[in-house]
């Protein structure tokens, strides 16, 4: 590890009662005050972070063909590049080397397909997607590998905590390689050189390039105790030294390797580049700041939904990784068969299912990837829908090169909460409240963006009238801060839970790092799990609050799971939502409230404009001390997602970019492009939301679209994408209406400007 990397990452790694030394360089038991940003990255590199690819923008409809060791052997070459051509992809990544080789390999130890003899299967391939002009990358796995490797080099073996050198767990002929060691390191570069300069490829695609589990080999044991004067971690608690101090350590290791390649690669090919598959959202062990900073592009690998999971999943990787990558190309990439965790490699979705997935993706900025496993096409059903969406999106291109989101809501995802914070006092997981949050804003068809929790100064920000907290418990002094100036320059904020409670490390405050913006401070105390515990809804004490819109009728509600228990840092009055106890739900003889009402709030509403004397300077504050977001994902209630929908309609205080009325649940996302803007509106209304897969299509009817154009353009035109029509509008001022007769399961209102 470079000298000026060790630097940076002890600085970032010292921790309390962790003394860390490197020479006349010691820390003690200091602890840094923010975790690495990206700068850091430049310095495990020469030259700091490299120029895109001059192709990097230009492809939008990717195609994958992940070939099988067989393949050679058997597949119909001609068939896939007649398809990319129908599906008129411009883009594609085909399987290289790593695991197995699908060209005449020079390099030692790099395993040739059994059934290649002699022909260069890559190299007919991609002579066949240049003829069609197509940017092409290759697919490199470096997980696994074979007995002729372990005999010569056990050292690049991945060793368990027992000591032992790891099988495969579903190939168990072949062995689990360590990612930080010099398989990766050395063998592997090679392997990339060998790509570029055979080919000179557009760039190169890792899978499974970060490692299996935490691995306990002698270069891992050695290159861990320098770097941090630790042994490896035993324990996942983030409070212990060793386990905080790898989380880091991992990471900036992996942030070497990757520049490493890239180095290799572009040494080759300036205008090419390599491509990890990883990042993501807050349980990300990759620091989505740091890629952000170095990746020219990304590609979102969560290919379809398993278990209980809504099509909006797939939007939501594009905010995710959008949040850090800005207007740099994300592409999300989706599979044609099913994901459960049984592995059905050769399945094949519904094709409703198939496109519902894609087209949220698409709805939410990713560029769509099609991904094949296999040469060969034992179900072609899945052949059809995906070319009818390549067509479609060639058709409307220029309309999904955005350029910007137009959305005034923000919600945040902390990575240093899901790293450093032990949430099981909590009763949540890392990214829970942040679900029922999104799901919330779909149902109240809110556009919305993700923010990253170390972006937020005031040019990160600038496009956000609100921010959403949901339970981010670990924030720094900073980053409070910036949160506070976000305030006062006008923006609104909602929290709930533990928001601010802890610091960047997880280390337990003895008040809201917020507490001010909350009017509220932390009263030492954390109740839960609640039993038949209930909301008061004080509508006299608070007649027609804007929290309680829609909720005239209730008199009570149910409350959360968990409670913080907080004082009130100065008189308000009664407060929209006051705390009814928990009482006894068995023996049902004995189902009765025991205190009927009280006083303790259950909300703070802060408009800082009033209590500040001020006059439209600062934002409003919403902070729920409860576990409002975390409950309505687990349990949906209506109710609260009416909360939820009010908090944001009272914090932003201004009308929303675009309203969307009609019947059924909508994905809606409103962007603007160079000459034109376009509201997207997927539909989600189908008894397969939650679980799929989707068996049909079931359109909705009439829905009346009104949305404001940004910086006075005017309409010059207007079409409804996929119906392809022109219905009549009306624009008056910035404001356009438009009706859209009816949705089945996606359209978009395209305003050329």
């Amino acid at each position: 590890m470079p000298e000026s990397t060790r630097r940076e990452f002890l600085k970032a790694t010292a921790v309390a009662g962790a003394a860390v030394t490197l020479g006349e360089f010691s820390l003690g038991t200091t602890r840094a005050a923010v975790l690495p940003a990206p700068a850091s990255v430049a310095s495990s590199g020469a030259g700091g972070i490299p120029p895109a690819p001059s192709w990097i923008d230009k492809p939008m409809r990717w195609a994958q063909l992940t070939l099988v060791e067989d393949d050679p052997g058997k597949f119909d070459l001609q068939f896939w590049l007649d398809y990319f051509k129908r599906t008129r992809s411009d883009a594609v990544c085909l399987s290289g080397g790593g695991c197995v080789a699908y060209y005449p390999t020079k390099i030692p130890y790099h395993h040739r397909s059994a059934w290649l003899e002699n022909r260069d299967v890559l190299g007919e391939l991609i002579t066949g997607c240049r003829k069609l002009g197509m940017v092409v990358i290759a697919r490199t796995d470096p997980h696994a590998t074979y007995d002729d490797v372990e005999a010569a080099h056990p050292d690049w073996i991945h060793v368990t905590a027992e000591g032992q050198r790891r099988r495969h767990w579903a190939s168990p002929e072949m062995w689990v390689t360590c990612a930080l060691g010099p398989y990766n390191f050395d063998f592997m570069t090679d392997v990339k050189r060998e790509l570029a300069s055979r080919y000179k490829i557009d760039g190169i695609f890792i899978n499974r390039w970060d490692g299996s589990g935490q691995c306990y080999c002698e270069h891992c044991r050695k290159n861990f105790r320098e770097a941090s004067g630790l042994d490896l971690p035993r324990t996942n608690n983030p409070q212990d030294p060793a386990r905080r101090a790898y989380i880091l350590w991992r990471q900036d290791r992996l942030f070497v390797l990757w520049r490493k390649w890239d180095d290799a690669v572009r040494a080759i090919n300036p205008d090419s580049c390599v491509i990890p598959n990883g990042g993501g959202g807050a349980t990300s062990s990759l620091d989505m700041m740091r890629i952000g900073a170095l990746a020219p592009t990304l590609m979102a690998d969560r290919q379809a939904r398993r278990g209980v999971m809504p099509p909006w999943a797939n939007g939501r990787n594009g905010k995710e990784f959008r949040a850090t990558m800005g207007r740099k190309p994300i592409v999300g990439i989706f599979s044609v068969g099913l994901e459960e965790p049984y592995r059905w490699k050769d399945s094949v979705q519904n094709p409703e299912e198939i496109r519902s997935w894609a087209i949220d993706g698409i709805a939410n900025g990713l560029r769509p990837w099609f991904t094949k496993f296999a040469g060969s096409v034992n179900d072609p059903r899945w052949l059809k829908p995906v070319e009818e969406l390549y067509v479609w999106c060639h058709g409307a291109e220029r309309y999904l090169r955005n350029e910007r989101p137009l959305a005034r809501v923000g919600l945040m995802y902390s990575q240093q909460t899901a790293w450093f914070h032990d949430a099981a006092d909590a009763g949540d997981s890392a990214e829970d409240a942040g679900l029922g949050w999104y799901h919330a804003l779909i149902e109240a068809r809110v556009p919305f963006e993700l923010v990253h929790d170390r972006l937020l100064d005031a040019g990160h920000l600038a496009a956000f009238k609100t921010l959403i907290l949901p339970n981010i418990a670990a924030l720094s002094d900073a980053q409070c801060g910036q949160l506070r100036a976000f305030v006062q320059r006008g923006g609104g904020l909602i929290a709930t839970s533990e928001t601010s409670l802890y610091d960047e490390w997880g280390v337990k405050r003895k008040d809201f790092g917020l507490a001010d913006l909350f009017g509220a401070s932390f009263a030492g105390k954390i109740e839960g799990p609640m039993h038949n515990a209930y909301l008061r809804l004080e509508h006299e004490a608070t007649p027609q609050h804007p929290l309680l819109r829609g909720l005239e009728d209730a008199p009570r509600m149910v409350h959360g799971v968990w409670r913080v228990e907080v004082t009130s840092k100065e008189k308000t009055g009664l407060a929209p939502l006051t705390l009814i106890p928990s009482y006894p739900d068995l023996p049902m003889e004995k189902v009765f409230s025991r205190v009927g009402k009280t006083e303790i709030p259950q909300v703070f509403l802060n408009d800082l404009n009033k209590s500040n004397g001020t006059n439209g300077t600062y934002g409003r504050v919403v902070y729920f001390p409860w576990d409002i977001d975390r409950t309505f994902w687990e349990v949906l209630d209506r109710d609260h997602g009416r909360l939820l929908a009010n908090a944001v309609a009272w914090a932003t205080n201004e009308p929303a970019p675009v309203t969307v009325t009609g019947r059924g649940v909508l994905d809606v996302t409103v962007w603007q492009q160079a000459n034109s803007v376009t509201v997207h509106l997927v539909n989600l209304t189908n008894p397969m939301m939650m679980k799929g897969p989707i068996r049909e299509v079931i359109p909705i009817t009439e829905q009346k679209v009104r949305v404001r154009l940004p910086d006075g353009l005017r309409a010059k035109g207007l079409r409804l994408l996929v119906a392809n029509t022109s219905p009549p509008y009306r624009q008056t001022g910035e404001w356009l209406e438009v009706t859209v007769p009816s949705i089945a399961e996606h359209e978009v209102v395209a305003m050329d400007v």
